[in-house]
């Protein structure tokens, strides 16, 4: 009787890409959502998703290997690692597509760590990166990491492909609250990118490299003042803020409570989130915001949380049903 192959599962949170203050570079994950992906070796050299379960739209997603983000991670992993055997894939979606809350990097980054528990040789952070990029590129056009470098190392990172080490880990306030709240709206991440003017204009740039360099000083010295102050995005949120309904007035009202320290869009949308000053002024802010958006007669679901949030990371699943003693399938 032949032996049964190994397996692995992971779950990789979802994410708030930019932060606002830092279009491509800065990354934050968030609690009580993500992608499970479950991995297993297969004798010949293909990479095969078996199916995508979870959200209402997943069955829209490709079960082609190169149309997937978890499948081109895989299969970029198994060019630059020569690896000479392949995968048996099976997705999870927690996370809804479109919504902003970086679903593709989730499962990049998902099967990139489960399948690193299959390795011999066990990959470095800056290998997750740059596989699960691959597999980013499917989704949106483009290796950005403010999603996935977050999705990877957890709290609020600070991401560029020009570094030797392309990710840091930024310090996160104990005491700082968050908020997510994703609208029944559907902002797809090309169509997002594709109306922003790439033309910006000098003093709006120096803006905003002053609002991030404040915010990070902020992070550093745990300040709330300081983040607060950095908390605004001159850029990118006025082109995409047509994107929600109810935006700008949902902005205006949430500034005005007392404990918040900033609202934007949550990547590329139509996800909003929040900063605050403690779990309490975060759940009164969700309440907010799910009113806000239940005027438009739009459904919501809201997500709380404060401090840091974990990374991508390891799970205890059953393994999927048995197939020929070789491979799982649901």
């Amino acid at each position: 009787m032949s032996q049964r192959l190994q397996y692995a599962t992971a779950f990789a949170p979802a994410t708030i890409g930019n932060v606002g203050v830092g279009f491509d570079t800065l990354g934050m994950a968030i609690k009580g959502v993500g992608d499970e992906v479950q991995v297993s070796k297969r004798k010949d050299k293909l990479v095969f998703i078996h199916s995508i379960t979870g959200v209402s739209d997943s069955a829209s997603l490709s079960l082609v290997a190169e149309r997937n983000t978890a499948g081109a991670s895989l299969l970029a992993l198994q060019h630059g690692e020569k690896i000479n055997y392949g995968f048996d894939v099976w997705i999870k979606k927690g996370i809804p597509m479109g919504s902003g809350m970086g679903g593709s990097a989730a499962s990049a980054v998902g099967a990139i760590i489960a399948a690193n528990q299959l390795l011999k040789k066990k990959l470095t952070n800056k290998q997750k990166l740059y596989y699960a990029l691959e597999g980013e590129k499917v989704a949106s056009g483009a290796a950005h990491p403010d999603n996935v470098a977050p999705c990877i190392m957890g709290g609020i990172t600070l991401a560029s492909l020009q570094w030797d080490e392309p990710m840091l880990s930024l310090p996160f306030p104990n005491v700082m609250g968050w908020v997510l709240v994703h609208p029944n709206v559907k902002v797809e991440t090309k169509a997002a990118r594709a109306i922003l003017n790439r033309n910006v204009p000098l003093e709006k740039y120096v803006e905003q490299s002053s609002l991030l360099s404040c915010f990070l000083m902020g992070l550093f010295k745990k300040d709330l003042k300081l983040i607060r102050q950095g908390f605004k995005d001159v850029i990118i949120e006025p082109q995409r803020s047509h994107l929600i309904p109810g935006f700008d007035h949902m902005r205006q009202s949430t500034l005005l409570q007392k404990g918040v320290l900033g609202f934007s869009i949550s990547g590329s949308g139509p996800s909003v989130f929040a900063l605050t000053n403690s779990l309490a002024t975060s759940k009164k802010i969700a309440q907010l915001l799910k009113s806000e958006f239940n005027k438009l007669n739009l459904e919501t679901e809201c997500y709380v949380g404060i401090g840091r949030c974990p990374g991508a990371h390891l799970v205890k699943r059953k393994p999927f049903m048995l197939i020929n003693q070789e491979s799982f399938n649901q």
